[in-house]
């Protein structure tokens, strides 16, 4: 697909009332999703049954993992992961500081203690130095966060995994469909867990899921969504299910349901032409953005395919007689919806006292978190959006510089 999109070169005054409105995000619901839902709602069965099970199996196909497992939430998904693993009070569990509160919230939540790390001055994502550097003999897991949607040093963080006997948990909430190395996000680590919130790059509302390569960790996974039970819902109410059920363990009410399933199967189907399009903004955003030097982008290494999630860029703070903050106020005066991904956990009051930490333990973390903006990046956006945000971008900073 060829943009035609041109850049005005010249600053744009700011407008009394904005000119267009861009917020940060938008859902891509087509009729087919909604004639999907109905379809479930028809049907006469509404919790986790058939359409759960045939998202499970077409999901797990489409990032070659041989078993999927979903659940109504990512957090969910993270907190089962390490349920699964075992992890109980005095095992440590490292994972990278800039991420969502839910990645630290669910090790606390398992039992364990969580461990905090840096991350890389490019990508954002976990910095392997850091977390090597961070292993005691009390580890027992790292959870690798894909910034963004661009993967984490999977190599180099399988490595540590293996040299010192850990479990490799990939929070993959931002990366569907990433890749590293030619394998896709979900195919890689011992469990990996995916979000389908509203804003996600294929979106059921609210859900989630868990892949991984082993059959055993599968069946737990799945009692231990509901309430531990050895029969869900479909097992025991169908015309096939039976009423005996037995409870081996206190599980948590963590599934999915069919209504979810239903639209999570139309949104995976589209996924590709989802992600082509993100790709085509992310491209848009970097070549309309090129010329702007107060301006840092968002980086790809070689060996990896970013699922854009979010388009996250960084303010050159030592260009700008500005703050990040208000440069998000005035694109908000603009029409323009941003975020910031995210407030690192040690700048959390909770994390700050509860782990006793300080931001100078993390300077690469603790330096983006004054300078990451997330501009508006989702399907439904045209072209015309993209140079808009651009264009209001590009004044505000020229109009703030040294």
């Amino acid at each position: 697909m060829t943009l035609n999109v041109r850049h005005r070169s010249q600053a744009l005054p700011c407008p009394e009332e904005a000119a267009r409105q861009v917020p940060f995000y938008r859902p891509d619901i087509g009729d087919a999703e909604i004639a999907a839902v109905v379809e479930t709602l028809r049907s006469g069965w509404l919790t986790i049954g058939p359409r759960t099970q045939e998202f499970e199996r077409r999901f797990a196909a489409f990032v070659g993992a041989p078993h999927a497992v979903a659940v109504n939430s990512c957090t969910a998904a993270l907190h089962l992961a390490l349920n699964c693993l075992g992890i109980q009070s005095g095992d440590e569990v490292i994972t990278s500081t800039l991420t969502f509160t839910a990645t630290g919230a669910t090790v606390l939540h398992a039992g364990g203690q969580l461990v905090l790390a840096d991350v890389t001055p490019d990508t954002l994502n976990l910095n392997p130095e850091d977390v090597e550097r961070r292993i005691t003999s009390r580890t027992k897991a790292i959870v690798a966060v894909h910034f963004a949607g661009h993967p984490a040093p999977m190599d180099a963080l399988m490595q540590l995994a293996r040299a010192h006997n850990l479990f490799l948990v990939e929070d993959a909430a931002h990366a569907l469909p990433a890749a590293y190395d030619g394998r896709k996000i979900g195919s890689i680590g011992d469990l990996t867990a995916f979000s389908f919130y509203a804003t996600k790059n294929l979106c059921t509302g609210e859900g989630g899921m868990l892949t991984t390569a082993r059959e055993e960790w599968a069946e737990v996974l799945r009692t231990r969504r509901l309430h531990g039970m050895s029969r869900d819902a479909w097992r025991r109410y169908s015309n096939e299910g039976q009423w005996r059920y037995d409870v081996a363990y206190p599980g948590f009410k963590y599934n999915m349901t069919d209504i979810n399933a239903a639209l999570g199967l139309v949104q995976l189907e589209r996924l590709p032409a989802l992600h082509r399009r993100r790709c085509e903004l992310a491209d848009l955003y970097s070549r309309l953005l090129a010329d702007v030097e107060e301006v840092e982008l968002p980086p790809t290494r070689q060996n990896v395919e970013h699922a854009w999630h979010l388009y996250v860029i960084r303010l050159r703070r030592e260009m700008l007689r500005i703050h990040r903050d208000a440069v998000m106020e005035e694109l908000r005066r603009a029409g323009i919806g941003t975020q910031v991904h995210f407030i690192p956990l040690h700048m959390h009051s909770y994390y700050r006292q509860a782990l006793g930490v300080s931001p100078a333990e993390f300077p690469v973390a603790s330096d983006a978190a004054e300078r990451i903006i997330s501009l508006p990046l989702y399907t439904v956006m045209s072209d015309e959006d993209v140079a808009y945000v651009c264009d209001q971008l590009r004044r505000i900073v020229r109009a703030h510089r040294r």
